[in-house]
């Protein structure tokens, strides 16, 4: 059964001024309602909670069967009978319409109208004759696109709303009969179109489907007109076989299906299409996709009479695109996009809904405590009017809506009441002798009739069931006007006032903590987001309103969640967070008080203050929230107690009271090294070093390193964005330095901090800004080397650090805090540290160099290029502020030369700036397919300098000497005397030639 709730979603109502019983009326867009009687449609104006004022009134051709508006093309459209024979008729351009015995131009659809004549258009009514090849038995406008469907006994046949130029300044409305839609075994009693969608049903049936623009489906279409069975031979040849089937002792029924999807194919209907568009128009190739199908059993057994099981109320609703409910955008019908569209029908005792855009599913059943006789579905309700009542229902479109729209709704982020939600009734309001109802805008329009003493009518037999097309759709014609009949438009409630109402009803439910609070203000809050999704129909000013009452509904709803014991607590947290309220105004919202002395925390409450105090909001609790939050925490969930006290926002806790509670966590069992942690971070928060040191001391620097793992906010936080170090972290860099890297390279080996993020920390706690790095930082680059961390960049870091040795040496900047490794660290315990070449130690010792720390960082340097990881060309264009002119530049350069397979360039510097190292050089470099360079590159440079004298003769001469006892080793004697100088001393080189002749023979 569904929940009543006693509200008022109605308002003020008024009588319509009409002349006579209406047969049909429906609403005109924003302010018209137009009202059929006879054979006239009177137009009145309706604005806000004013009385309706007459507008216009056009004749008709007959008594009108059935009438309906499109806002998109501002034109109404009517089946219309006369002398039994039935028309279709658009009426265009009526809003210009003075008077009743004003000028009408009446014209075929698609008729070409001539430029003179045309210009009278502008100021009169245009009706728009649609002729037909069956009759017309119901309509329907697509609220999006303006076109229009005609559903006959056989087909829909679809004319498309389009505009006749007739000049550069006027162009008039007119309709083009695009394509007809041909579905056997059903005959459409009320049908619905929507942006393609298509809803077809009959007495017992539902037909859904959709007609897709798809070239690749082009075979789906016949462009000629359809070959037709005889309709007089297929009724007789149904009449024939159903004659055999049935007596008059029993009748055969056809069992109820509900069918999603593809599914629905299986309906045993069939849907063809035929396109009639014009050749030169851009004809669509349409192909028809099947989404639901449903089909209702009637129930014989009171033999009922047939009014009792039809269907009725047929609709689709659509719910178009908004954007950030928070948006300022402006909705025009130019924008229209769809998100969701929905549909419903509804037998006499219970309604269906179900969404059809991605998926198909039925959301909502609905159960009327009573017999229904029209119902009409809004964004925000479903009203039902029964012979006596007009019920008041909730609908779960906006929840669906929500979802296609916003990925965020079910995250931690976002959250809406479920699709699932019980419906309830808002209101069952007495209304005597309802007939039909409508709705445009805010407005419901009944009309009543008292009854006159029921005459009994003649039951019909129950075999009217057994085929589809058994039943005529046409309405009964109506009796004589009679007295005792009313038009009313009653005036739904804005809906803040209606939340409010809702609000204030939910207060009745909040000390029982019962799920009823819950499912009333779920219901408001839908109601106001449904609200601001119809942006369309709201007043100037009015969106902030409703902006304000989603805020505080969400507020609410984040109190039910956080107090009520709910499997569903942890929705707490999005919507406290959709209400926009600080922790502080949360935890203020708490009821503190406690009788017993035992105070309990529900979950929903916990999870919200403890993901906000991960979140690293840029809120700080004051001393009182902040203790009663711990207070919280220990009774609650203690574990959680020591993370809680390195959040940002529990800055002002007090220490003595923190260390209290951390202590009664030890003795409780929850001793780990996390508690130690946090107690030495307090005791230094409050200046016991002491206290500080010796908690320090209780577990080996390992396990403390792992408790900086679990919490990385007792080293790093962020505010406004921002990497803070902490306290702890500044301490540590005075009295542990290598055990803050260490734990910040262990965060950043768990993935608890990225790269640029423990960068962008170390400059933080040094005090550098801008280019300026500390040497904490280097050694932390240097320790990312010897971790080996999996995702570090190398040549990044290999980048980072030769680029900081080279600016230190190239200036002579010392480092701000001595170095923690050492090279000889470095080399032995990395791999990318190579050992330096033995030729660079005889190049440097050429030179003192006194500055260890300047010693230091070219040895670092020196083996960052020796190592095989390293990618010597990304770094030769960055040496350029280490110059050649010290002995460590030339080192440094001579080294990527060399590593660039440089050699001869390399010697060339070395005979020139240090003779001494060319002979080691060679013997480490000059090897296999590079030993040639000896007697051709090494010898002749030699023995060039040699003749030009000098104070390096001595240097060179040694060199030369060693350079050719390689060689004559390396070379037959035929060769060696090739590459010996011409003009050289004989008495100088004959005792190489003789080890090289007696070379053969030795071997």
């Amino acid at each position: 059964m569904v929940q009543l709730y006693n509200l008022h979603p109605f308002g003020s109502q008024q009588v319509v001024p009409c002349k006579l019983q209406p047969e049909r009326f429906c609403g005109g867009g924003r302010d018209t309602l137009f009202v059929a009687a006879g054979c006239k449609v009177e137009a009145f104006t309706v604005v806000g909670q004013e009385l309706c004022q007459p507008r216009c009134v056009f004749s008709t051709l007959g008594r009108v069967l059935r009438l309906a508006y499109s806002e998109a093309g501002d034109y109404l459209v009517a089946i219309e009978e006369k002398n039994k024979a039935t028309f279709l008729r658009a009426y265009v351009n009526w809003r210009s319409k003075r008077t009743e015995n004003s000028r009408v131009c009446i014209r075929m659809v698609g008729h070409d109208m001539e430029a003179p004549f045309s210009e009278t258009f502008r100021e009169q009514m245009s009706i728009v004759e649609m002729p037909l090849s069956e009759a017309p038995l119901c309509i329907s406008c697509c609220p999006v696109k303006g076109d229009l469907l005609v559903g006959c006994t056989n087909n829909l046949v679809l004319f498309s709303l389009k505009y006749q130029i007739i000049n550069e300044e006027f162009s008039i409305l007119d309709f083009e009969r695009s394509l007809i839609i041909h579905i056997d075994n059903i005959t459409p009693a009320e049908i619905s179109f929507c942006v393609g969608y298509v809803a077809v049903m009959s007495e017992l049936e539902v037909l859904v489907v959709k007609l897709e623009s798809d070239p690749k489906n082009r075979e789906s279409v016949n462009h000629h007109p359809r070959k037709t069975t005889n309709p007089m031979k297929q009724a007789e040849g149904i009449s024939n076989e159903t004659s055999q089937l049935e007596s008059d002792d029993f009748v055969i029924c056809q069992k109820p299906m509900e069918l999603l999807g593809e599914k629905s194919k299986q309906s045993g209907i069939s849907v063809t299409l035929e396109s009639t568009g014009l050749a030169d128009e851009k004809i669509k190739y349409f192909h028809v996709r099947h989404l639901l199908y449903r089909r209702f059993a009637p129930d014989i057994s009171c033999c009922l009479l047939s009014d009792d099981v039809r269907l009725h109320s047929l609709q689709l609703l659509p719910i178009y695109q908004t954007g950030s409910l928070t948006s300022d955008r402006k909705n025009s019908s130019q924008e229209k996009v769809l998100l969701s569209l929905f549909c419903f029908f509804s037998l006499p005792h219970v309604g269906y809904l179900y969404m059809i855009v991605k998926s198909v599913e039925l959301m909502s059943v609905y159960q009327y405590p009573e017999k229904s006789q029209q119902a009409v579905l809004t964004p925000q309700f479903l009203h039902v009017i029964t012979s006596n009542n007009l019920q008041c229902y909730t609908v779960r479109c906006s929840a669906a809506a929500a979802r296609e729209e916003d990925p965020y709704v079910d995250t931690t982020l976002k959250a809406c009441p479920p699709i699932s939600m019980d419906v309830c009734a808002l209101r069952i309001q007495l209304f005597i002798g309802l007939k039909a109802i409508c709705h445009f805008k805010n407005h419901v329009v009944l009309l009543t009739k008292a009854d006159p003493e029921t005459v009994p009518e003649r039951r019909e037999s129950p075999k009217r069931f057994l085929s589809r097309k058994g039943t005529s759709v046409n309405p009964k014609t109506p009796p004589v006007a009679e007295a005792g009949w009313n038009l009313y438009i009653v005036n739904t409630v804005s809906p803040v006032q209606l939340y409010k109402e809702m609000v204030d009803y939910s207060n009745a439910y909040k000390t029982a903590k019962t799920q009823s609070c819950i499912h009333l203000l779920s219901e408001a809050h839908l109601l106001v987001r449904a609200a601001l999704m119809d942006a369309s129909q709201l007043e100037p000013g009015e969106k902030a309103e409703l902006l304000e009452a989603f805020k505080e509904s969400c507020g609410h709803l984040g109190d039910c969640y956080s107090r009520l014991e709910t499997q569903h607590s942890h929705l707490a947290l999005p919507y406290y967070k959709m209400s926009g309220l600080s922790m502080a105004e949360v935890l203020d919202r708490v009821d503190w008080a406690v009788e017993d002395g035992s105070q309990k925390y529900e979950r929903g409450l916990i999870f919200y203050i403890n993901h906000s105090l991960y979140e690293n909001l840029d809120e700080e609790l004051s001393e009182e929230l902040s203790a009663k939050v711990v207070q919280m925490f220990y009774a609650a969930e203690p574990k959680q107690l020591p993370h809680i006290l390195c959040s940002p926002s529990m800055k002002n806790i007090d220490p003595l009271t923190a260390i209290k509670y951390l202590r009664k966590l030890e003795t409780s069992g929850f001793s780990s090294v996390l508690v130690t942690l946090a107690k030495a971070a307090m005791a230094l928060k409050m200046g016991d070093l002491d206290m500080h040191r010796d908690e320090m001391k209780s577990h080996s620097e390992m396990k403390l390193v792992c408790g900086f793992i679990l919490e990385p906010r007792l080293l790093i936080q962020q505010r406004k964005g921002q990497i803070v170090p902490t306290e702890f972290a500044v301490h540590l860099k005075e009295t542990q330095p290598g055990l803050l890297v260490a734990s910040v390279l262990a965060l950043q080996k768990n993935n608890k901090i990225g790269i640029e993020e423990a960068d962008s920390f170390f400059k933080v706690l040094c005090g550098k800004d801008g280019d300026t790095i500390p040497q904490l930082l280097v050694d932390f680059w240097e320790a990312q080397l010897v971790a080996c961390l999996p995702d570090v960049v190398l040549q990044e870091l290999f980048f980072k650090l030769t680029s900081q040795y080279i600016w230190r040496l190239s200036k002579r900047q010392p480092p701000d805090t001595t170095p923690l490794r050492t090279s000889e660290d470095l080399i032995n315990t990395c791999s990318h540290y190579g050992l330096i070449n033995p030729w660079v130690n005889v190049l440097i010792s050429s030179e003192s160099l006194v500055d260890k720390n300047y010693m230091e960082d070219l040895s670092k340097l020196q083996s960052l290029i020796c190592g095989p990881s390293f990618d010597i060309a990304s770094i030769v264009p960055f040496l350029e502020p280490l110059s050649e002119d010290t002995v460590a530049g030339l080192s440094v350069h001579v080294l990527c030369h060399t590593r660039l397979k440089e050699y001869e360039q390399c010697i060339d510097r070395l005979l020139e700036r240090c003779p001494e190292a060319v002979i080691p050089y060679a013997n480490h470099e000059l090897k296999e397919e590079n030993r040639t360079l000896w007697w051709k590159k090494l010898l002749p440079e030699l023995c060039q300098r040699i003749k030009c004298g000098g104070e390096k003769y001595q240097l060179y001469l040694s060199s030369l000497k060693e350079t050719l006892s390689v060689v004559a080793v390396e070379l037959e004697l035929r060769d060696f005397l090739n590459v010996l100088p011409e003009d050289g001393t004989a008495a100088f080189f004959l005792p190489y030639l003789l080890y090289c002749s007696r070379k053969k023979s030795l071997t």
